[in-house]
């Protein structure tokens, strides 16, 4: 397997698991929202947090995650675009 073959597949593996991420927090949580209302968190119904601020948290950590994650997997395989000072 080329260095591009073996890059490309441990992109794609990253990206499948930051798309079922995304799919868990802005579809999937929400599609149990009776249920989750059933619990609090800081005094409000669980559903209404993660609405509000909760997935909006996720999306931010998700997104720094991603690009950490891309630029290790890039170093590794040496197509980084930082410069060496």
């Amino acid at each position: 397997m080329s260095n591009k073959d073996a890059h490309w597949a441990k992109t794609r593996g990253h990206m499948i698991v930051t798309l079922v991420l995304w799919f868990f927090f802005s579809l999937v949580l929400f599609m149990f929202g009776t249920e989750l209302n059933t619990m609090s968190f800081l005094g409000y119904p669980l559903a209404y947090y993660m609405t509000a601020q909760g997935s909006l948290l996720a999306f931010v950590v998700i997104l720094f995650w991603t690009a950490n994650k891309q630029e290790k997997i890039d170093e590794e395989f040496g197509f980084s675009e930082r410069e060496d000072d």
